[in-house]
């Protein structure tokens, strides 16, 4: 099964100069967990429910006060529509990270994230699943 299979195909934007606020209403209204963020029209970066989390909220910043291009993840990790699934989970392993742009021809033409995945793919989740919780949950 390919990426372009499974992914999610409409990806919401967020200015990086747009406040966390900003970024939480867009959340609540779209029901998503993370936004691919531009700068001059060009994608650097994504920012996360988790970004908001441990940078603003747990550092008792105002929502209001916080730019988007301040508590991002930046440097933009990407798949092709064409790889297949089991490439998307290798790259999500590799990067620690649940949500991946898909691109085609340098363009974002899609999200591929673990729901995503255990949605068309039970039997591929369970193996990102086992890795992530290996790392952090160690008894």
């Amino acid at each position: 099964m390919l990426v372009k299979e499974v992914m999610t195909k409409k990806v919401l934007k967020i200015d990086h100069n747009d406040s966390i606020f900003d970024a939480c209403m867009m959340y609540q209204k779209y029901k998503i967990g993370s936004l691919l963020v531009t700068k001059d029209d060009k994608y650097v970066g994504i920012i996360t429910e988790r970004n908001i989390i441990e940078r603003t909220i747990c550092d008792k910043k105002k929502p209001e006060d916080v730019k988007v291009g301040d508590v991002m993840s930046k440097g933009l990790i990407t798949i092709h529509a064409l790889e297949k699934l089991e490439t998307a989970i290798d790259i999500m392993i590799k990067h620690n990270i649940k949500k991946l742009p898909v691109k085609v021809n340098e363009e974002v033409v899609g999200i591929i994230t673990v729901t995503d995945i255990s949605r068309a793919r039970p039997d591929l989740s369970k193996r990102f699943m086992d890795s992530w919780v290996k790392q952090r949950w160690k008894d």
